[in-house]
């Protein structure tokens, strides 16, 4: 536990250290409070509003979790089914490639005009943010399993499912966590944008109708928890990937 302390104190001086500059510069600086307001007023309106951003912070992460659950499921599959099928290979996988080279801001209102404003358009915007660093790092680490490890699997008898079990996926979990990370620190910027197009509540809506009434404090505030909530999810994530590979390290 002092190891791990000790090995965050930079990390938390550095952040105090930007923190105080903040504080310091826009008194300094005299920067009105409706560009860039004081940190401590940001904090005074958070606390303010605290259960306003509880409700609207809930909304977010229930649409976060649900399309990452769903990116989670269906690009795993995919990979599985790149790695297994040489035609999937040649035709999905640089499709799955190609479908980046579109600006995913682009096709989020396409995604509001099929399912309307409801709960599902966010959790829709929030796939098109997770399914590829899945899909594509999980189908490269199946692409990077040892094939002399294979081989004498099969000699010894192993069947297509033993080798997709004992041999495929353990290889893959390495690059299935990397892909998993970054999907859960886009999914809360996913689920914003969605509420930006359109929606009720979410914090997207929040620092939306904040901005429109140029109180910089309480959307800076919604910037503040959004980005504790996409470190929190991309840390339990991390906190996963080190219970589930610790044997690696046995």
């Amino acid at each position: 536990m002092r190891r791990k302390l000790a090995a965050n104190v930079p990390v938390l001086l550095f952040v105090l250290l930007l923190a105080v500059i903040w504080e310091a510069a826009t008194s300094f600086l005299d920067i009105p409070h409706y560009i860039i307001p004081k940190l401590s007023d940001v904090f005074v309106s958070m606390w303010d509003n605290r259960e306003l951003l509880g409700k609207h912070a809930l909304t977010t992460l229930w649409e976060a979790l649900l399309g990452l659950g769903i990116s989670m499921a269906v690009g795993t599959l995919a990979a599985v089914w790149i790695d297994c099928s040489g035609l999937a290979k040649k035709t999905i996988y640089p499709l799955i490639v190609a479908s980046q080279t579109i600006p995913i801001i682009v096709l989020s209102p396409i995604m509001v005009m099929w399912f309307g404003y409801e709960i599902w358009s966010k959790i829709a915007v929030v796939i098109l943010f997770t399914f590829f660093s899945i899909a594509v790092n999980t189908a490269d680490g199946f692409r990077s399993a040892d094939p002399d490890i294979g081989a004498l699997m099969q000699t010894m008898g192993a069947g297509k499912r033993e080798l997709l079990f004992k041999w495929k996926i353990p290889s893959a979990l390495p690059g299935f966590f990397t892909g998993l990370k970054l999907a859960a620190a886009f999914s809360i910027g996913g689920a914003t944008l969605g509420e930006w197009l359109g929606g009720e509540s979410g914090l997207g809506v929040y620092t939306k109708r904040a901005s429109n009434m140029l109180r910089a404090d309480a959307v800076f505030s919604g910037v503040l928890l959004l980005s504790a909530m996409g470190i929190l999810l991309f840390l339990i994530v991390s906190w996963l990937e080190k219970a589930v590979l610790a044997y690696r390290n046995r």
